[in-house]
């Protein structure tokens, strides 16, 4: 996935670590980057999620280590697909199989009547459905 940089090169995505106040790592985050001039900036699809992250840690975060894919299902996908052993399986697939995941998931923490785990589940099934991401050239 590109999109042209202001210098007029093309920017790739990447899988990046975000370092959040000098004390956080937040790895798996989607990043687009310039090869030619060194600029960086946030896939846009997942702002909202990262936002919301950085918001939750407070301005005094302890020192730690988190891992973006694990609260937004977008970078849980390009993970997904960038893994070599799945690098000959269709993207298409690979969502498919993560939303029935989900699905599982839903049905598990409706049949355990767990309202948090609903929610985040729900919460991320409307994240995939939201942002119709097509991937290519990771």
């Amino acid at each position: 996935m590109h999109k042209p940089c202001k210098c007029g090169k093309a920017m790739s995505i990447r899988l990046r670590t975000v370092i959040f106040q000098n004390k956080v790592e937040i790895g798996n985050v989607p990043i687009f980057s310039c090869d030619t001039c060194n600029r960086s900036e946030v896939f846009a699809e997942v702002k909202p999620e990262l936002t919301g992250l950085i918001g939750k840690l407070g301005s005094k975060p302890e020192k730690q280590s988190l891992r973006f894919d694990d609260v937004c299902e977008i970078a849980h996908l390009m993970v997904k697909v960038t893994e070599k052993k799945r690098s000959a399986d269709p993207v298409e697939t690979i969502i498919q199989e993560r939303i029935n995941e989900l699905l599982d998931l839903l049905l598990l923490a409706q049949s355990l009547d767990d309202g948090g785990w609903i929610d985040d589940v729900r919460k991320r099934l409307s994240q995939v459905a939201k942002h119709s991401v097509t991937v290519h050239d990771f």
